[in-house]
């Protein structure tokens, strides 16, 4: 089943995995299959994506979402804020993962082995579990450059790198928290014509909250570059979306986002109209490819999406949204 995911090339063919998906999470996934029959939805009902339920991605700080019998070979976590529950993904076959974000990353940017890859990101690295940092981890090993590597409070060493790979030309990906990244710019000033700087996201409570379009503005004038990319993953996902500028992202192709009716959380809007995210990832194989999540987003008419907030404290309906 691995193979024939990760070789999805067309609609049909996504449309026809993903309902095979539903169904094999429907027979082996017990809390999944409690929450259709809760909804009293069965696979014999469903003939469209647009009517397979979507579990609340509340689920996975409550319960162990899983579709296999197999032991956990890795466990990924969420960051909070002390005595806070957070979200734990049970991950069977964390092959599923490696070859998620590995092919993920090969369809926007190209064979990670070409990299310099530089990861930014202390709060992540000061826990255990963090599903970034495997992944940042992997991708620093794959690239086989010497340079690559993970920074932590060692921002001047970051500063002479990134300066000295411009001045050699090397291709270089800079991922990095959002919070760290305004740190680095900071210390120095840069133009960086051979560099991608793709943010993941987050102020962790370290710096004021600002729109994207502030923090891109400031970011672009810090590193001399003409975009910023970003990455829009999660601890529920094994798959990643990717913005080349401007927040609008793009999914793999075993990768779907619909948007959800802020009322009627069963109902599926039309694109271009704001709504809670929906997202299908067919790497969830083991667990659950049908999330609703707290982000609140449009779908463009090319199916790329953007990420516009989040529901105020999980409002499962919506009426209180907090635009971040």
């Amino acid at each position: 089943m691995k193979n024939q995911i990760f070789s999805i090339q067309s609609e049909e063919v996504f449309h026809r995995a993903t309902l095979g998906v539903f169904r094999h999470q429907f027979e082996n996934n017990t809390v999944y299959r409690s929450f259709c029959d809760l909804l009293y939805v069965h696979p014999s009902d469903v003939q469209r994506i647009e009517e397979i339920p979507f579990l609340p991605i509340q689920f996975f700080k409550s319960h162990q979402v899983v579709s296999s019998k197999g032991e956990a070979q890795e466990i990924f976590s969420s960051s909070g804020t002390t005595g806070s529950i957070t979200s734990k993904h049970f991950v069977t076959d964390v092959g599923w993962y490696k070859e998620s974000y590995l092919k993920g990353f090969e369809h926007f940017y190209g064979n990670i082995e070409e990299y310099t890859v530089l990861a930014l990101l202390p709060n992540y690295l000061e826990r255990k579990g963090s599903s970034l940092v495997y992944m940042a981890q992997d991708f620093i090993s794959k690239s086989k450059k010497p340079s690559s590597g993970f920074y932590l409070n060692n921002l001047d060493d970051l500063v002479k790198e990134l300066k000295e790979l411009e001045t050699k030309r090397e291709k270089v990906l800079l991922i990095g928290v959002t919070f760290a990244l305004l740190d680095l710019i900071e210390k120095a000033q840069f133009q960086l014509n051979h560099t991608i700087v793709m943010e993941t996201g987050g102020m962790k409570g370290r710096r004021k909250e600002m729109t994207r379009i502030e923090l891109h503005e400031i970011l672009q004038k810090g590193f001399g570059v003409a975009k910023i990319h970003s990455e829009y993953g999660m601890t529920e996902l094994l798959s990643q979306a990717y913005s080349n500028g401007n927040g609008i992202f793009q999914c793999p192709p075993w990768m779907k986002v619909l948007a959800r009716d802020t009322e009627d959380a069963l109902t599926i809007l039309d694109k271009d109209r704001t709504g809670g995210i929906n997202i299908i990832d067919l790497a969830n194989y083991n667990s659950c490819s049908f999330i609703a999540t707290q982000d609140l987003g449009k779908v463009l008419p090319d199916s790329c999406f953007e990420v516009l907030g989040r529901f105020d404290h999980s409002d499962i309906r919506g009426c209180n949204l907090m635009v971040v």
